[in-house]
């Protein structure tokens, strides 16, 4: 297997940072005022950062998938069950990411939603054709692009002279302001080991990973916030039209959604190849776009807070769990079809973070749930020990 060097890993990141759906996303924290949005973001993104961070050192250590990590914890056939939600989620996410890139761009240049969606799901298919190892000069040049072209939207927003306009009565709280900015780089969580796995020094390249999509995460939410509070406008699209960016505007849109929606499908293939070794994964990433499209055409996917939050609720448990055993207890149930104790703390942990959303806690509730999940493992070793 061609490893990845530091540099590569950072440019897969970069470019899974630069996301249409960031930006929407951050247009959600206008209410909260640019002060107080940008600490929401920035405590956010440390919270899920670091878990995205220790998943991804466990996937690099073992130079294991993300799903195949999942196995040292909850057994082989009780790996497969999170291999089966991941594969889904990220179908959702393939289908969810072209439809905003379509409905982008469609605003632009209207020709039809199916065509857009046909162009981008195209491209995708591409980027995976080539694979993530080969991808090169190709990588290089759409990095290059996408960052001159996102610093020449950051210029039109926040420096055409404009001034912020009225926050409006709080929409959300700054504990779910807080939330809602973890869910991101939470959602990654699944599936960064993929990449880290593949590097020539796992720690480093993992590091440069979660720095730089960290990073860029942060930049493209405040891009979204601050295009709601100078422009007064929550769509990017239409903000580009009235700045004149025209093609420009066309390229941010689509090469950031291929970038982007790649990694889904890349790691769609991946994690099926855990449930079934005698899948082709570059075939399964396929099938999975060819899906996302046909979903994208058919279905309205406006509002994706809910999907984030069941994301978080499924994973958040998940990888605490995996915390646990890979850097406190040191544990490896590989070798057994299920272990039903790390099972039942993941449904705990689950239904935790389900009822721990009615409250507003002041840094979100995944890293009151994350605790809490840890704990109960660690609890929950010691009693057992005992018992031995």
């Amino acid at each position: 297997m061609k490893k990845t060097t530091v540099a590569q890993n950072g440019l897969i990141w970069f470019g899974a940072g630069v996301s249409l759906a960031e930006i929407l996303t951050g247009t959600y924290f206008a209410s909260l005022g640019m002060a107080r949005g940008i600490a929401a973001i920035l405590i956010g993104h440390v919270i899920g950062g670091t878990m995205m961070y220790l998943a991804g050192l466990i996937g690099g250590r073992t130079g294991l998938s993300a799903m195949e990590t999942v196995k040292l914890s909850f057994g082989s056939r009780g790996g497969m069950l999170f291999a089966a939600l991941n594969v889904l989620q990220l179908v959702g996410w393939t289908a969810i990411m072209i439809y905003d890139g379509a409905l982008a761009v469609g605003g632009i240049f209207p020709v039809g939603a199916w065509v857009w969606c046909l162009v981008i799901g195209g491209l995708i298919i591409l980027w995976i054709a080539v694979g993530i190892t080969n991808l090169g000069w190709l990588n290089k040049v759409a990095m290059a692009l996408l960052l001159l072209l996102t610093m020449v939207l950051c210029k039109v927003i926040f420096f055409s002279g404009a001034v912020p306009g009225a926050v409006e009565e709080e929409a959300m709280s700054f504990g779910a302001a807080v939330e809602l900015a973890v869910a991101m780089p939470l959602s990654w969580l699944p599936l960064i080991s993929d990449y880290t796995r593949e590097a020539e020094k796992p720690a480093q390249a993992t590091l440069c990973s979660v720095v730089v999509y960290g990073l860029v995460s942060c930049w493209m939410y405040v891009i979204g916030m601050g295009a709601a509070l100078f422009t007064g406008e929550s769509d990017i699209a239409q903000i580009m039209v009235k700045a004149g960016l025209g093609v420009a505007a066309l390229v941010i849109l689509i090469l950031s959604t291929v970038t982007t929606t790649f990694l889904d499908a890349w790691s769609a293939g991946i994690s099926a190849e855990s449930l079934w070794k005698k899948l082709d994964g570059r075939k399964v990433a396929i099938a999975v776009t060819a899906i996302g499209i046909l979903g994208a055409m058919l279905f309205p996917m406006d509002d994706i807070t809910d999907f984030l939050y069941l994301i978080g609720s499924v994973f958040a448990p998940m990888i605490a769990i995996q915390i646990a055993d890979h850097f406190l207890l040191k544990r490896d149930r590989s070798g057994v079809e299920a272990d039903v104790r790390n099972l039942v703390i993941w449904l705990v942990g689950f239904a935790a973070y389900r009822a721990l959303m009615r409250m507003d806690i002041l840094v979100g509730y995944t890293l009151v749930d994350m605790v809490l999940t840890v704990a109960l493992c660690l609890a929950a070793d010691r009693l057992f020990r005992k018992k031995a």
